[in-house]
C-alpha cells in the first residue's frame, strides 16, 4: 500500500512516496520555482538522484514530471501509477470546520476554499495542488487533506478566544487556531511511547523550532494551548517573523511612516525576527556564527529566542498543572544543542536537568538529554509530518 504525500506551496511541490506496509520512504523530492522557471530534485530509496532545471508553468506540469521520475529511468520505484493507493495533502488551515483529517471531494474543497481568507498565502496553493493532482492521477485515486490546525481544535475557549468584541469571533472567525499541529501530534505521541505511559496520563510541552516556530501544551494527548494564533505570525521570535508584540505598534508604524496595513504586515512577517534584530540573517545557524564572531545584535536575537522559549515552557507547565516532558523538534530544535542548553539552564525548579554530553552528542530518532535525577524528561525527537500525513490518509480511507 503506497501513499503519495504532498506538501505544496504557491511555487513549490514537496513530496514523498511511502510504502505503508513497512513505512519505507521509496522516493522524495521537491519541484521548485513553479510559474517562474522550474527545478526538480528527486531522490529514490535505491540511491538514484535526479536533478535538473525544467519548465513548470503550473503545478500540473510538476505532477506530470513527478509521475515520470517515479515510474521510469534510474529513479523508478513503481511500475505504474496504479500502485499509488492514495494521496495525502498537507493543508494549512481548516478553521473550525475540520478537527480531523478528511477525504477530499468537491464539497470539501469548497469549504477549504472558503477558508482562504484566513490563510491567503497557504490555502489557495494547497487547493491548486490538490486540483492539479486530481488532474494528473485521475479521479480513481482517493485523496485526503491533513490540516495543520486540526490538532489544536481541542483548545478550550479560554485559550483560543481573543478579548476583542465577541462579534469578530462569531462573524469573522478571529480566534487562536495554532499551526504545526501535525508535528506537535507526532512528537507528543512518540514522547508518551518513550515514557511508557498512556498519552492520556501525560503533560508534555512540545517545541517545534525552525524558521517558523511554535510551542504547544499537550495535556493528556490534547492540545490545550499553543503559541501561534490567528496566523503563524504569533508566538516566539522566528526567522523573519516578529512573534508576539504590542498590537499598538502596528498603528504607530502605520501613522508615523505613512504605511498601509499590508506594508506593516510585510514588515512583521518578512523583515522582523532574527533578520530584523540582527540585521544579518534569518537563519539560526548563521545567527549563531555571527554571535560567536562578536556581533552583538545577532547575540541579542539569539538571547530573545531562548528567553521566550523558556517563558513558554514555564507558562504551559503552569497551565497544565504539571509537567512530565519537554520535547525539542524541528530544524532548530533537533540540531541546536547550544539553544537547548541555554533554554534548560536554571530550570531545575521545574525538574528539568540535562546532561550536556548527551546534549552535544545528540543524534537519532529519540534522544533523552535528562540527567538521572531529573523529574522531567527532556527529549529531542525527530519529527515526521509526512509519515503522519500518510498514516492519517490510510486511517481516513478505512
Amino acid at each position: 500500500m503506497k501513499v503519495l504525500v504532498i506538501n505544496a506551496g504557491s511555487s513549490s511541490l514537496k513530496y514523498q512516496l511511502i510504502d505503508m506496509t513497512n513505512e519505507e520512504v521509496l522516493a522524495k523530492g521537491n519541484c521548485e520555482r513553479i510559474g517562474i522557471g522550474g527545478h526538480i530534485t528527486h531522490k529514490a530509496s535505491t540511491g538514484a538522484v535526479f536533478e535538473t532545471d525544467i519548465d513548470f508553468p503550473t503545478h500540473t506540469e510538476a505532477f506530470e514530471t513527478l509521475k515520470t521520475v517515479l515510474t521510469s529511468g534510474e529513479t523508478k520505484v513503481i511500475d505504474s501509477l496504479s500502485e499509488i493507493y492514495a494521496v495525502g495533502h498537507r493543508v494549512v488551515h481548516g478553521g473550525e470546520k475540520f478537527a480531523a483529517s478528511a477525504r477530499i471531494d468537491d464539497k470539501m474543497l469548497e469549504v477549504v476554499e472558503g477558508l482562504s481568507e484566513l490563510a491567503p498565502l497557504h490555502n489557495p496553493a494547497n487547493i491548486t495542488a490538490i486540483k492539479a493532482c486530481q488532474k494528473a492521477l485521475g479521479g480513481g485515486v482517493p485523496q485526503v487533506a491533513v490540516f495543520d490546525t486540526a490538532f489544536h481544535q481541542t483548545m478550550p475557549q479560554k485559550a483560543y478566544v481573543y478579548p476583542l468584541p465577541y462579534k469578530y469571533y462569531e462573524e469573522d472567525g478571529i480566534r487562536r487556531y495554532g499551526f504545526h499541529g501535525t508535528s506537535h501530534r507526532y512528537v507528543s505521541k512518540k514522547c508518551a511511547e518513550y515514557l511508557g505511559r498512556p498519552i492520556e496520563e501525560t503533560k508534555i510541552v512540545t517545541c517545534h523550532l525552525g524558521n517558523g516556530s511554535s510551542i504547544a501544551a499537550v495535556d493528556g494527548g490534547r492540545s490545550i494551548d499553543t503559541s501561534m494564533g490567528f496566523t503563524p505570525l504569533a508566538g516566539i521570535i522566528m526567522g523573519t517573523r516578529c512573534g508576539d508584540i504590542d498590537p499598538s505598534i502596528i498603528a504607530y508604524l502605520s501613522e508615523k511612516y505613512n504605511l498601509t496595513a499590508s506594508q506593516v504586515n510585510d514588515i512583521l512577517n518578512k523583515e522582523s525576527g532574527y533578520i530584523g534584530v540582527s540585521g544579518v540573517t534569518s537563519d539560526d545557524r548563521d545567527l549563531r556564527d555571527a554571535a560567536a564572531a562578536g556581533n552583538k545584535r545577532a547575540e541579542l536575537a539569539g538571547a530573545i529566542q531562548r528567553y521566550q522559549i523558556k517563558k513558554y515552557i514555564g507558562a504551559y507547565a503552569a497551565a497544565m498543572g504539571g509537567l512530565d516532558a519537554v520535547v525539542f523538534t524541528g530544524g532548530i530544535g533537533e540540531h541546536s544543542p547550544l539553544m537547548r542548553e541555554e533554554v534548560c539552564r536554571n530550570m531545575e525548579f521545574l525538574g528539568i536537568k540535562i546532561d550536556n554530553d548527551k546534549n552535544f552528542g545528540a543524534s537519532g530518532e529519540i534522544v533523552d538529554l535528562s540527567t538521572p535525577d531529573a523529574t522531567v524528561k527532556t527529549l529531542v525527537i525527530a519529527t515526521d509530518e509526512e509519515l503522519t500525513i500518510a498514516r492519517d490518509t490510510v486511517e481516513v480511507l478505512k
